[in-house]
């Protein structure tokens, strides 16, 4: 088992910055790849970003591309999301995942986190 704990959230004005944290615990040399997700409220759960933990191969949503940057740590078994330029329409609850095999894209993650809330205010 993994286990996925998210921080950082927040409220922010929009132009505003955030910087997520993902602290993976538990059987880590097991993961694949990690992402984050948001869902915002009414929607469907969305892919953010995604990183392999070897390799480093990133992928992003079109819409976070040039503001948000995905990272890790692998000695702290960490990921993170630095976002930039937030807009309203980034307000949603973010949630780190983490996976064994398969595309970072896909929704259907071994393990997630609680979710941290993300609220840009215009």
């Amino acid at each position: 088992q993994v286990q996925l704990v998210e921080s950082g959230g927040g409220l922010v004005q929009a132009g505003g910055s955030l910087r997520l944290s993902c602290a993976a615990s538990g059987r880590t040399f097991s993961i694949y790849a990690m992402g984050w997700f948001r869902q915002a409220a009414g929607k469907e759960r969305e892919f953010v970003a995604g990183i392999t933990m070897i390799g480093g191969s990133i992928d992003y949503t079109d819409s976070v591309k040039g503001r948000f940057t995905i990272s890790r740590d692998n000695a702290k078994n960490t990921v993170y999301l630095e976002m930039n330029s937030l807009k309203p329409e980034d307000t949603a609850v973010y949630y780190c995942a983490a996976r064994r095999l398969g595309g970072v894209r896909q929704l259907d993650y071994d393990y997630w986190g609680q979710g941290t809330q993300v609220t840009v205010s215009s």
